[in-house]
């Protein structure tokens, strides 16, 4: 009697599927870097799948493109692993047009956001000291660089991950006085931390 054939070859083990983040920010160097980098070394299963694009509102029309893309796709092949679990865009306020209608369409697409103001490296700078004053993109920057010496565009994860609590803690404290004010958004402010969070929370336990 002949052997059953799932016998005779080795099984493929199955593996539950990576969950899929689309992250659609506005720097082509700093923020993909650095996500990629906190997924590396989190040791994090999530997939990202990270765009670059100009403005906050083309950031959010370019998230909801893809997000309605893979949506088609998953219905198309029947495969519900296509779509993305969660997306994001990130984005600084400075001067940018639109940042009102950017918001209102990312809330109406399901859509998360990560703002920093006036740039993303206000939540570097997080890892170092409070920031309560007004601050402007350059002074920011020249901060980063007195805190770390390899500082030039890109954020080193492994020089921010000690600190990683305290930034969380003062970017934290910072969101909740600027609501107590009324002053929400307002420079300066960072929700980097949340996405930084999530992608944290996919860490592998092996």
């Amino acid at each position: 009697m002949a052997r059953n054939r799932d016998t005779l070859q080795r099984r493929r083990p199955r593996r539950q599927p990576k969950p899929r983040f689309l992250i659609v920010c506005e720097g082509t160097v700093t923020e993909p870097c650095y996500f990629r980098a906190v997924r590396h070394a989190e040791r994090s299963l999530v997939e990202l799948g990270i765009e670059p694009r100009a403005t906050p509102k083309t950031i959010v029309e370019r998230a909801v493109e893809l997000k309605q893309q893979a949506d088609r796709d998953a219905k198309r092949q029947a495969d519900d692993n296509l779509k993305y679990d969660e997306v994001w865009c990130v984005f600084d306020i400075d001067e940018h047009p639109l940042i009102p209608e950017a918001k209102d369409q990312a809330r109406a697409n399901g859509i998360e956001l990560a703002i920093s103001n006036p740039c993303f490296e206000l939540w570097a700078l997080l890892h170092f000291q409070d920031q309560r004053a007004h601050i402007e993109r350059g002074k920011v920057q020249h901060l980063c660089r007195s805190h770390m010496r390899n500082y030039e565009k890109q954020l080193d994860y492994e020089t921010l991950r000690p600190k990683y609590s305290d930034a969380l803690k003062r970017a934290d404290d910072l969101e909740k006085w600027h609501d107590a004010r009324g002053t929400g958004g307002a420079n300066p402010s960072t929700t980097v931390y949340r996405l930084v969070e999530r992608i944290k929370a996919q860490a592998s336990s092996y």
